[in-house]
């Protein structure tokens, strides 16, 4: 999750062009990377119902990952799916093919994290985030912080019942400033 110093994942109305202004190569190629690694992504329905359009066409480092590895989104409006087109790219299919998850999030990530394979990784912004961070399932977090203080904007460490405490495993700094953060509980 990219992070602002000031503790925001997005502007006041989700902006994130800070991201691509503070970043480089260096950190863009760990944050591909990241991508690469699991064997799940999951997200929430408004960043799945905005990737999914736009992953199948794009190009560039992320390209591959995002629509190679499966996915699954939780949601709790419901969702009807994808509109197959006659033929589907493999990039369109892994889309379609999302597992939905409308129960207990806490149910689901459970069941999920009881199956065989590699690490899930979360995407999604910051009220989906929230609802991860208060089932107290995540095994680590990954921040990225950026060298940019917006003053305002959308926090995912808020409303907490207890405080979090995490334990530093590793950081990577990186030539523009931004500085990779992995936790555990």
């Amino acid at each position: 999750m990219s992070v602002s110093l000031d503790g925001f994942v997005g502007g006041p109305n989700g902006e994130n062009d800070w991201i691509f202004k503070t970043g480089d190569e260096e950190s863009k190629a760990y944050s591909v990377e990241l991508c690469r690694t699991p064997g799940l992504i999951i997200m929430g329905t408004k960043s799945f119902e905005s990737m999914a359009p736009y992953w199948p066409t794009a190009t560039g480092p992320f390209a591959a990952p995002m629509n190679e590895i499966p996915k699954a989104f939780f949601t709790k409006k419901g969702f009807t799916g994808i509109l197959p087109s006659a033929e589907l790219s493999p990039a369109a299919a892994s889309w379609a093919e999302a597992r939905v998850f409308d129960g207990d999030l806490a149910e689901g990530i459970r069941g999920l994290k009881a199956e065989p394979g590699k690490p899930i990784l979360a995407l999604g912004g910051a009220g989906f985030m929230r609802s991860l961070i208060a089932t107290g399932l995540i095994d680590e977090y990954h921040l990225i912080i950026h060298p940019v203080a917006l003053g305002s904007g959308l926090p995912i460490f808020t409303d907490l019942a207890i405080p979090l405490y995490l334990k530093l495993v590793d950081v990577k700094a990186f030539p523009k400033g931004v500085a990779a953060h992995t936790y555990r509980p």
